[in-house]
């Protein structure tokens, strides 16, 4: 498939490997770049990744950006060993363990936001992450919970097909967009390390992966 192919809405969502209705939503009201051609929406293939990479990896936010201090948003008690080999079971006992911080107010709700978001559009980001994320009028302050799998996660569907085994949860307050934005780029950067994600996968206790965290 060429970067200057046109795809259809049905092509679209194989390739987003999304359900068509989500595709024509997105499209609807102009959440993704598509234009109409009498009543068929179509599609730049270029301008499709670009929005992919836009939403799944933020990194091109201004590098001189203060470094997130991750001692601040996590703690080695919102740490998780994993043994579920499907996104949902992995993302509600994670949701169960942010929801405990004292910065979130309505459990209910982040549950049902995670999971309403991850059926929009897998926020796997590839090299066996996923980044599952939102903001909410419910959440006061900024929080992370981390997930250590020991099972491949296969149903998060990345763009290079490898199983998930890292999960970091984001849940941020409404008005913290930018603050959001940040530490969505701050991991998704930190996390191409290959050693980082090795030592991780292979670490014993909470506390360690913590420490590698924060370090």
């Amino acid at each position: 498939m060429a970067d200057d192919d046109i795809l259809t809405l049905e092509e679209v969502a194989k390739y987003l490997r999304v359900s068509e209705r989500t595709v024509y939503d997105c499209a609807q009201k102009g959440e993704i770049p598509a234009g109409k051609i009498r009543t068929a929406w179509r599609f730049k293939k270029s301008e499709i990744d670009k929005w992919v990479n836009d939403k799944l990896t933020p990194t091109g936010l201004n590098p001189q950006i203060t470094p997130v201090n991750a001692e601040s948003i996590l703690s080695a008690h919102r740490i998780l060993f994993l043994n579920y080999s499907n996104k949902r079971d992995a993302l509600l006992a994670l949701s169960e363990n942010i929801a405990a911080a004292p910065q979130v107010k309505n459990r209910q709700e982040l549950s049902a936001e995670i999971l309403k978001r991850e059926e929009l559009m897998s926020t796997a980001i590839g090299c066996g992450i996923a980044i599952p994320h939102v903001r909410l009028s419910s959440v006061t302050d900024l929080v992370v919970s981390v997930g250590i799998s020991r099972k491949d996660i296969i149903d998060f569907h990345p763009l290079d097909d490898e199983p998930v085994r890292l999960i970091f949860m984001i849940a941020a307050a409404h008005n913290q967009h930018a603050y959001y934005l940040q530490t969505l780029s701050w991991f998704s950067t930190r996390l191409k390390n290959k050693g980082l994600r090795d030592s991780l996968l292979t670490a014993e206790t909470p506390q360690q992966i913590y420490d590698l965290l924060t370090k």
